[in-house]
């Protein structure tokens, strides 16, 4: 064997010897966000996903990351499909912002109390010292921010993606659905 073929011989022991050592500790986390099984298939839905897997594998500041910009997609998504006017009322030429978006759907009844609030606790989860990594990330506990982050975007898609019982959706407008009936999915049946 050449000198690949031994790294690639050692690095595909070493990821099996880690996969074995943690799956069920993936397993336990993948369980703790009940996540929304079918979503939209819009733009933000595989880094929707693929933040369900970070959290999973243990990548906990990167399923923060991707939380929160899954998030601030979503906001911008309930924008578009409530006609939403962006720009405060001012000649400046100012938009609003995210925690000010979310303050209008709650108060228009676009988005459930419980909605706004998982949305809220995303935008307001060291967002902007993640962001921008200053210092005081070193200080963060990921493990738990990334689990709740998790979890109240499982409650924001459950909103506005939820199925009734019948399998329809409760919020036609946040899917793309066709003359026939059908609308592009994102499955997570995992």
């Amino acid at each position: 064997m050449d000198h690949k073929q031994i790294k690639k011989h050692m690095v595909k022991q070493d990821l099996q010897s880690e996969l074995g050592a943690t799956i069920d500790q993936r397993v336990e986390r993948y369980m703790e966000i009940d996540h929304q099984g079918i979503i939209g298939g819009h733009h933000f839905a595989a880094a929707s996903s693929e933040c369900i897997k970070l959290y999973r594998d243990g990548y906990y500041i990167s399923a923060v990351m991707v939380s929160q910009a899954v998030n601030e997609g979503i906001v911008k998504f309930i924008v578009e499909r409530n006609d939403i006017d962006i720009h405060l009322d001012n000649n400046r030429g100012e938009t609003k912002n995210i925690s000010t978006l979310i303050d209008e759907f709650e108060g228009q009844k676009i988005i459930s109390h419980s909605c706004a609030e998982a949305s809220r606790g995303i935008y307001k989860s060291f967002r902007n010292d993640v962001h921008h990594m200053n210092p005081t990330v070193a200080t963060i506990p990921f493990p738990q921010l990334a689990k709740r982050n998790l979890q109240r975007l499982a409650t924001v898609e459950k909103e506005l993606f939820g199925m009734d019982k019948d399998g329809k959706c409760t919020q036609p407008k946040y899917w793309d659905i066709g003359k026939d009936g059908t609308a592009p999915a994102f499955l997570r049946l995992e």
